[in-house]
């Protein structure tokens, strides 16, 4: 394994088409590899308009299972370009059991396996409780012919116990596929500051790079505002992109973990003796007089 590894982050806007989606998706890959980028990540829920904004049956018709063609497709590209890639999809397990999933191909086409992701939200234009169950894989890590990555999907980008446990596992860059823009509710806030802060915030306290990969684009009253970036251990960004479409190639030198590690202990000095509370559901001080 490379102590260096090129990252590409593939950041595009989604037409209606889940075909066109998916062929112009096969596209960047191809551009992303040509210019160098030895792990491909794709955005959250690649082939098609982030549907949750409302609530419909006719929503569940875009799942595909992880053996349907598309995915295929995708294994066939890795190993042809030999390239690491991450691809985020709708994922109909059973009858009536959908999961937001993302395949991760080595590059040699194998599946190396499957997340799925574990928070769900529910608020105004993200209605995802009622389109995915929770995932039931935990955190895998996947070693990779680049180095050893960890996903975790748009909600789950925001736990600081998800990036601490696949760091754990050895992960050294943390993926973040990701679907997120405007709260039509609330539409004076922008949370792209909050966003690209708590997420570099976990390379600081793991000691590891990041990369997190957003769509952009006006899909009916949400419009996503892209600023796909790569940040390294310390928290620095070291690329970003815009709100417009773009191809993200950056490389990352992965002796930095063990330097900046060396420096911030945080590691060493972890006590997870004491974190028996995180471990509860509802940890919220209990009023004296209840």
């Amino acid at each position: 394994m490379k102590e260096t590894v090129k990252v590409g982050l593939i950041q595009v806007k989604c037409e209606e088409s889940v075909e066109a989606n998916i062929n112009y998706t096969f596209t960047k890959i191809k551009e992303a590899a040509a210019n160098g980028a030895q792990i491909i990540c794709l955005q959250e829920l690649f082939n098609a308009q982030y549907f949750p904004q409302s609530v419909s049956p006719v929503g569940y018709e875009l799942a595909i299972p992880a053996e349907s063609s598309v995915l295929k497709e995708m294994a066939d590209l890795a190993a042809d370009l030999k390239v690491v890639l991450i691809v985020p999809f709708y994922e109909k397990a059973a009858r009536g059991v959908y999961f937001n999933s993302a395949a991760v191909f080595d590059a040699d086409g194998t599946c190396l396996g499957i997340t799925r992701k574990n928070h769900i939200p529910d608020g105004p234009n993200y209605h995802e409780k009622y389109y995915f169950v929770p995932g039931n894989t935990g955190y895998p890590v996947y070693e990779t012919q680049y180095g050893t990555i960890g996903v975790g999907i748009c909600w789950d980008e925001w736990f600081p116990e998800v990036a601490r446990i696949l760091s754990l596992q050895g992960a050294d860059i943390l993926f973040y596929p990701s679907a997120i823009g405007s709260e039509p509710v609330h539409p004076e806030l922008s949370t792209r500051p909050a966003w690209e802060k708590a997420i570099s915030a976990h390379g600081i306290s793991n000691g590891v790079f990041v990369a997190a990969v957003n769509r952009v684009g006006t899909e009916k009253e949400m419009t996503f505002y892209g600023g796909s970036f790569v940040s390294n251990p310390m928290g620095e960004i070291l690329q970003s992109l815009t709100d417009e479409e773009g191809i993200l190639i950056q490389e990352v030198d992965l002796k930095e973990i063990d330097s900046t590690r060396n420096l911030l202990q945080f590691m060493r000095d972890r006590r997870p003796d004491t974190y028996e509370l995180l471990l509860k559901k509802e940890a919220f001080r209990t009023p004296s007089n209840v």
